[in-house]
């Protein structure tokens, strides 16, 4: 496999490392870096350019060309915030539609079979996911010093958007994540894994397992059943870091029993 080709553009390598310091999750990096890396002089591009490179992303899936102009709208965001540039060449580009369908939050039962076989690290880095919601990225870089194990909340510094949050954490849930080692939560020593190499071990470990399902339905687990236990967008989006209801309303549209009660109501 080729190596991928080294981006030269200086304003381009300074918005990446600008992140790096700015705690950006590591997955977002390396999204945005990648589209960055697929035009190349990003930097002094002209909406010509821009609108050129567009076009040659037309096969790819639309979630791949969503996800491609929402990193390149936040690095003309950042330049202009920083005046290093005064245009966005991205202006006149419409966004696909992406259908992002239904959540498939995983069994209790099988959430319980995959605890039971997991490695101490993945044990706990998934109940982090199941019982608290946490994002991989968030997981990955959970330290003790940021739980309060008496207030039973933890501290979610770099979370989405770089905005931080205060997460209510269950008894199961602290049972499963002790001791506290006073380093990584999921490590359990002062390194912490990368988030991409804790998803890619996740999902492998529950393949294994003979589950069909990946990391972020433990958070589509979550999510559906605190609006179950709740019926309110707005504490459940706040839980997941949500920065808009809309976003935790996909949660209400999966609820069985929210759609059975309709069902009835109808029926009267």
């Amino acid at each position: 496999m080729s190596k991928p080709v080294p981006i030269t553009d200086p304003l381009a390598l300074t918005w990446i490392e600008h992140q790096k310091r700015e705690h950006v999750p590591p997955n977002t990096v390396l999204r945005r870096t990648a589209t960055l890396r697929s035009i190349g002089n990003a930097g002094t591009a002209t909406r010509e350019d821009i609108e050129a490179w567009w076009a040659t992303r037309r096969d790819l899936s639309p979630a791949t060309r969503s996800n491609d102009l929402a990193n390149l709208r936040a690095f003309y965001k950042w330049c202009r915030r920083w005046e290093h540039r005064d245009d966005d060449p991205t202006a006149r580009l419409d966004a696909p539609k992406v259908d992002k369908g239904l959540p498939r939050p995983l069994s209790r039962a099988d959430l319980h079979r995959l605890l039971a076989v997991l490695p101490d690290d993945l044990r706990r880095a998934v109940a982090l996911g199941a019982y608290a919601g946490l994002r991989v990225s968030e997981v990955a870089a959970l330290h003790w010093h940021d739980v309060d194990l008496e207030a039973r909340r933890a501290r979610i510094l770099h979370g989405k958007g770089g905005k931080s949050r205060l997460v209510a954490l269950g008894a199961v849930l602290i049972d499963q994540i002790l001791p506290d080692t006073g380093g990584n939560v999921v490590t359990g020593t002062k390194q912490s894994m990368s988030a991409a190499t804790l998803q890619r071990r996740i999902n492998r470990a529950i393949h294994r397992a003979g589950i069909d399902a990946t990391f972020h339905q433990l958070r589509h687990r979550y999510g559906t059943l605190a609006y179950q236990a709740t019926r309110d967008l707005v504490a459940v989006g706040r839980q997941m870091g949500h920065s808009s209801p809309v976003t935790t309303a996909i949660y209400a549209a999966a609820s069985d029993d929210v759609a059975d009660a309709i069902a009835e109501a109808v029926a009267r």
